[in-house]
């Protein structure tokens, strides 16, 4: 548990710090994490056959590794979606929806396109860490996102860049939805799946990976609803953004 802890908070500060460097970097900054989401692929399709905890360790953090790229592609704007552009005024209902997942459909559909290739690639293999540690993290992020458009008390708008500021103005401010209870009890029904598989695994490391990881999108969740800023956590990745002038940060 300690593990996945420290993985999932040290890797969501280095993304966050390297995406407050100056755009001129994100090349080199894709190109390197590209390099390292090839070898996690690689990593995770090997662990599959490995049943040992060693095994579980590789594939949870390899998984972790293929996301992180997404995640960077994502905060970068590398891929996003073919609308880049604020909300209009007064747009509601179907056509809001509609208008806010242009804005992250090619973000999407790269996450569904990648756990599907991850599925296959480790079909019938008995170490299925690293592709269900992927689907969970993709669960987790798309029920986020259907909160935050919903409406929530506390929105997470410190982790966006400026050059994604477009994408807060989809984002609703207000009491919590029915969504949120569902998002919840979904959350909880995989803590709880994942716990009792620990509990009657001969090898539980994996399982107790999963349940650490799906505690936090809990704890993620309750960000959303409750007066304390979980940036806090990574202010000092947030606070390192550098001055950058227009010519530069144009770049």
């Amino acid at each position: 548990m300690l593990f996945a802890l420290v993985l999932w908070f040290v890797s969501t500060g280095a993304i966050i710090w390297l995406d407050a460097r100056p755009r001129w970097t994100f090349r080199w900054s894709l190109g390197v994490a590209g390099i390292v989401a090839v070898a996690a692929v690689y990593g995770l399709v090997r662990s599959s056959s490995d049943t040992s905890m060693l095994g579980a360790y590789c594939a949870f953090t390899c998984a972790l590794g293929v996301w992180g790229w997404h995640e960077m592609a994502f905060l970068m704007g590398l891929i996003t979606g073919p609308r880049r552009v604020p909300c209009p005024a007064g747009a509601t209902g179907w056509n809001r929806f509609r208008m806010a997942a242009a804005t992250l459909m090619y973000h999407e559909i790269a996450l569904a396109l990648t756990a599907l290739g991850l599925a296959a690639l480790t079909w019938q293999q008995p170490n299925q860490t690293g592709t269900l540690t992927f689907v969970l993290l993709f669960v987790l992020r798309l029920s986020t996102k259907f909160n935050i458009f919903a409406g929530v008390p506390n929105l997470t708008e410190d982790f966006l860049p400026p050059h994604l500021d477009y994408l807060k103005s989809y984002f609703r401010k207000g009491p919590v939805q029915p969504i949120f209870a569902v998002s919840l009890l979904l959350a909880t029904g995989i803590s709880v799946w994942a716990a009792t598989s620990a509990i009657n695994a001969i090898n539980p490391t994996g399982f107790i990976l999963l349940f650490t990881l799906a505690a936090l999108g809990i704890l993620e969740h309750g960000f959303l609803a409750l007066p304390v800023a979980d940036a806090a956590l990574w202010r000092w990745a947030i606070s390192a953004k550098p001055v950058i002038s227009p010519a530069i940060g144009t770049k």
